[in-house]
């Protein structure tokens, strides 16, 4: 049987990601960080996950809360609630962590983390990214993954109410 870590060991607070950066540097680890509302997993999510996954030894995942995603998308979003997401995602074993937070970017996040490599799936430019200065002044860098056509939460929604 494969040893794996349960995935709730994976969902952290703020405080402890940040605890365990300092471990992981010690370690000599290089930590990339991504985020996103991951409301409905889909391959364009794993796709962009695992993109960001091969960029360092360590991936954390960041997801916005439930009450983020409402101001975000609107009140009939999120589909899935923020442990439900947090949990999937700590399933998966490309992630090292999660962390839910409540406002509207990671750049606070970013902040207590700073990591190594912050990955955002999309067609952003680096100055559009949140927290891409604070990376690159920490010397680390940004990686935009490209989008996988065809591949949303809206368009996922969309096939379910048009069937």
């Amino acid at each position: 049987m494969k040893n794996v870590t349960f995935p709730e060991h994976k969902i952290l607070s703020a405080r402890d990601i940040e605890l365990l950066r300092e471990a992981w540097r010690l370690k000599g680890l290089t930590v990339a960080f991504t985020n996103g509302c991951f409301d409905i997993l889909h391959k364009g999510h794993i796709a962009s996950l695992s993109q960001a996954a091969e960029s360092a030894d360590i991936l954390v995942v960041g997801i916005n809360s439930d009450d983020s995603v409402k101001r975000l998308k609107g009140p009939e979003r999120p589909i899935n609630n923020q442990s439900d997401r947090a949990e999937m995602l700590s399933s998966l074993i490309i992630v090292d962590a999660v962390v839910i937070f409540d406002e509207n970017t990671p750049l606070e996040l970013i902040q207590r983390l700073k990591p190594d490599v912050l990955v955002k799936g999309g067609d952003y430019t680096i100055d559009q990214i949140v927290g891409a200065k604070e990376v690159q002044n920490a010397g680390g860098k940004v990686i935009i993954n490209p989008i996988i056509s065809g591949y949303s939460t809206t368009s996922v929604i969309d096939k379910l109410i048009h069937r």
